[in-house]
């Protein structure tokens, strides 16, 4: 990698120099109106009305969960801007290969409200995204996913496909050997991968300071000679920038590159966190005023192009949400065998015991009925 193969982006922030790249400030208000991306009026509404959508859809999941009526899960609250340029980006022939922050990203590769909320209460049959074309299922384990992500570039140069793999992680798992691994050799075999750490401040309760001694986490780019950026991870038009030009450097064949969106996370890690616990309100407040739909309305608002009516939109969006959490909680046709069949071709012992005494549970709860 050389500077003369780099975009200018990548050379005009280079993240050893720990700069940012920034469109919009927290007003709405364009600050470097020469990086701005060619978008209609009519793309950039789409873009909020997608924002929207995700931070309702968050919203009323975190709600089901507290009603108890879904299992644990992970809230995307103030990370919307950053999966809603990834998935304008993001084509049907390339691939997503997610963590478990990335609802917006997900829904723009095809997969619904109904399959995730499957998969939060449990259903496997909610992670096989059989509609949405090239879409890993959601990694849990931390890390992982970076490992995959490179091993499906290396496919996709090896048959010479014109394919990008979009994948990401949070900033605790840039301490993961598993995100130097992949990187290492996303670098060595310059495959078609762009790597996003999605930095929102806090790896559960564990702030960024104590993940990392370097000045940013693009700059862990550096050391496995591939390009990094730094972006305002809340300012949709840079992110959008950010994904663009990435894309199209990973789609040439030039190599991987990684993306450091900073954020933050406005809600919890999950519904089984508190982060009152590790945070302060003052800081919850500074970081409220660079919400991207906020700063996204801002600019839509200033420019005279508002059109929607969102008090509307808002209650189908809800109504839309409720019709597929209800459709996905109504649905009991998940196979106990698809539990226990998939993991050996022949069961072992400890497992049918378990899938026994499994079974022995749910005769007893269908006798108490």
């Amino acid at each position: 990698m050389t500077q003369n193969d780099l975009p200018a982006i990548f050379c005009d922030y280079n993240p050893i120099e720990d700069k940012m790249l920034q469109v919009i400030d927290n007003e709405g208000n364009i600050i470097n109106k020469e990086l701005m991306p060619e978008l209609d009026d009519e793309t950039i509404i789409d873009a909020y009305k997608l924002m929207l959508y995700e931070r309702i859809a968050d919203e009323k999941a975190v709600s089901y969960q507290r009603q108890g009526r879904m299992y644990t899960y992970t809230p995307n609250l103030g990370q919307e801007a950053i999966h809603i340029a990834a998935g304008m980006n993001i084509r049907k022939v390339d691939w997503l290969v997610p963590s478990f922050r990335e609802m917006g990203t997900l829904l723009a590769k095809g997969v619904t409200m109904k399959d995730m909320f499957l998969f939060y209460n449990g259903n496997e049959h909610g992670g096989s995204f059989k509609n949405a074309n090239h879409v890993l299922p959601i990694a849990i384990s931390i890390g992982t996913q970076f490992q995959h992500a490179t091993g499906i570039g290396y496919s996709v140069k090896y048959r010479k496909k014109d394919e990008v793999v979009f994948t990401f992680i949070g900033d605790g798992g840039t301490s993961e050997g598993d995100f130097s691994e992949a990187l290492n050799f996303a670098g060595v075999w310059k495959v078609p991968v762009v790597f996003t750490i999605q930095n929102n401040q806090y790896a559960i309760s564990v702030p960024v300071k104590a993940q990392t001694n370097s000045v940013n986490l693009a700059v862990k780019s550096v050391a496995f000679g591939i390009p990094g950026i730094k972006v305002d991870g809340n300012d949709f038009f840079a992110m959008y920038l950010a994904y663009k030009t990435a894309s199209e450097y990973a789609r040439s064949g030039r190599g991987a590159v990684l993306v450091e969106a900073l954020t933050y996370r406005l809600g919890a890690h999950t519904t089984s966190d508190d982060p009152t616990k590790y945070r302060k309100k003052e800081e919850e407040e500074l970081w409220g005023l660079t919400d991207p739909l906020i700063r996204l309305k801002r600019y839509i608002e200033s420019m005279g192009i508002w059109n929607i009516d969102e008090e509307k939109l808002t209650e189908e969006y809800k109504q839309q949400i409720d019709e597929q959490f209800i459709d996905a909680e109504n649905n009991k046709s998940y196979p106990l065998n698809d539990v226990f069949q998939y993991m050996y071709t022949d069961m072992p012992e400890e497992l049918r015991r378990q899938k026994a005494e499994y079974e022995q549970f749910l005769s007893w709860k269908e006798k108490r009925k």
